[in-house]
Order: structure tokens, then C-alpha cells, then sequence
């Protein structure tokens, strides 16, 4: 389907949604024209966009110089689009999850993720999709289910990019379709917010860079997903970048808080 204005498809979103993303850039790429349209967003990262390896930070002197230079970029990019509501996921001491961990912090940061939806109420839930191409995004497509099937609220995803096997990175495509996807092709004035938001990024310019000429945004409400196994079969981005993650380590983490609760639920 085919959308160059906010037609009736995009409705379920388009009032009190909640955003989860894992770092500050994905909404820009994944949604920053959809957010022009929400009547109340509220933007939620579910970490602090600093890894662990300097490599990612070296240049700013250290990591927690590089996650300030990064909240302050997404603080740039929201205003860009008029959006005032964000948050961040919080551990129990108060810190933001760590980029590229987020996975092994499921049960506090749907805890976190919890209070947030308790407070602001929230009409919907859209987050990333589940595909491989970075365990903070399929991570955040788990807590997005979780939580919205806690909740009883309805559960939509966007995609960002994957890896299949023999090709490049595959930007803003669903690994699989079932046709319930929804293309948004923004208006002029709503693609120059979004660049406006996607230059915000500094930090991120590569990364960001990748996407500038991808006007369309895809989204679907959220796919029944098996998360005890990888996303897909084949080697994941994250494993082809040889990242100390494998595919199926995440979704051994996510399963594990699944049974948890499930075992918790039947004894209560």
C-alpha cells in the first residue's frame, strides 16, 4: 500500500504512541516523518547509544562524553520535528542500558519500560522490527511485544536494515512481507524536517548518511515472531561485523525472560 498522506491505514498511530527505539537516531531514519503526524509521540531509547568498544567513541575522549554528545544530538533532532516527549530505559541505579547490551538486561528494562507505559498511557506501541541487524533493534522489537501484550495494546513495527546472505545491508525492507505493510512517502515539507532531523546526528553521519536518499517508511502492525530462535537463518549483520554477539545468544536471553514469566504467571 502506497501513502503520500496520512490516510486511514496510519490511524493506529497516529494519536498517543509510544516510539521505542534502541539509539538515538533509529526514529529519525525509521519514522521521523510519521512522528510530524502523531498527535502526542513520546520517543523512548532504550539505550544510551555508547558501546562498549572505544572504537565507536575514541575521538570524544571517552564513552560518557560520546552518550552526552548523543542525547544532546537526539534533543537537536526531536525539536526538528516538534516533538517534546522522550525518555530513556533505566537500569535500577538510574543508568541508561548500554549499547549493545540491552539484550542481557531484558527483565530490567522491560521493568523500566514498564513504569514509563504505567505513567504515559500510551495508545500503541510501534518499534523496530525483528530482522538481525542489530540486537539492540530485535531486542526492542521483544519488549515492544512483551509490553504491549501486557498492556493490551496493539503492537506495530518499522524495519532499518539486515543482512541476507551474498548482498549488501538491505535498508528499510521487511525480511519477510504478509501484507499487511504500509508504505508513508512523505510530503516535501515533512522529508526536510526529516533531513533536518537526520543532520542533527553529527555523530552518526555515516550511519544516517546510508538512508538520505530512502524517502519512504515502511511499518506493519507487529508480525508473529519465534524469538527462542535468530531473526533469520544465515549469518546476522551483527555477526558478519564480528560483534562477540551471535544471533542465537540474543534470543536465548529473550527467551529465558519469556519462560520466566510465563512460570511466574501460572504461579500466581
Amino acid at each position: 500500500m502506497h501513502l503520500t498522506n496520512g490516510m486511514d491505514a496510519l490511524a493506529p498511530l497516529l494519536s498517543r504512541t509510544l516510539v521505542l527505539v534502541a539509539h538515538p537516531d533509529d526514529e529519525s531514519i525509521s519514522c521521523g516523518a510519521l512522528l510530524q503526524r502523531m498527535r502526542d509521540p513520546l520517543v523512548v531509547y532504550a539505550t544510551d547509544g555508547g558501546p562498549e568498544d572505544e572504537y565507536f567513541w575514541k575521538q570524544y575522549g571517552s564513552r560518557e562524553n560520546y552518550v552526552a554528545v548523543r542525547q544532546k544530538e537526539a534533543e537537536t533532532a526531536l525539536a526538528a520535528v516538534g516533538v517534546r516527549g522522550a525518555t530513556w530505559l533505566k537500569n535500577e541505579d538510574g543508568t541508561a542500558f548500554m549499547d549493545q547490551r540491552l539484550f542481557r538486561y531484558v527483565p530490567e528494562a522491560m521493568e523500566s519500560l514498564r513504569q514509563i507505559v504505567g505513567e504515559r498511557k500510551p495508545e500503541v506501541i510501534l518499534t523496530l522490527a525483528y530482522e538481525g541487524g542489530h540486537p539492540d533493534h530485535d531486542t526492542c522489537n521483544f519488549l515492544g511485544k512483551e509490553i504491549a501484550r501486557e498492556f493490551g495494546l496493539p503492537a506495530w513495527e518499522a524495519p532499518l536494515y539486515f543482512r541476507r546472505a551474498g548482498e549488501d545491508m538491505l535498508l528499510q525492507q521487511f525480511h519477510t512481507t504478509n501484507g499487511t505493510e504500509i508504505e508513508l512517502t512523505p510530503t516535501e515539507d515533512e522529508w526536510q524536517r526529516k533531513l533536518a532531523m537526520a543532520k542533527a546526528y553529527v555523530s552518526q553521519k555515516l550511519t544516517v548518511s546510508l538512508f538520505e536518499n530512502n524517502r519512504q517508511e515502511k511499518f506493519r502492525p507487529m508480525a508473529k515472531y519465534d524469538y527462542s530462535r535468530p531473526p533469520h537463518e544465515g549469518v546476522l549483520n551483527y555477526e558478519a561485523w564480528k560483534w562477540p554477539i551471535t544471533g542465537q545468544e540474543v534470543a536465548d536471553r529473550l527467551q529465558e525472560y519469556r519462560q520466566a514469566e510465563r512460570r511466574a504467571e501460572r504461579a500466581g
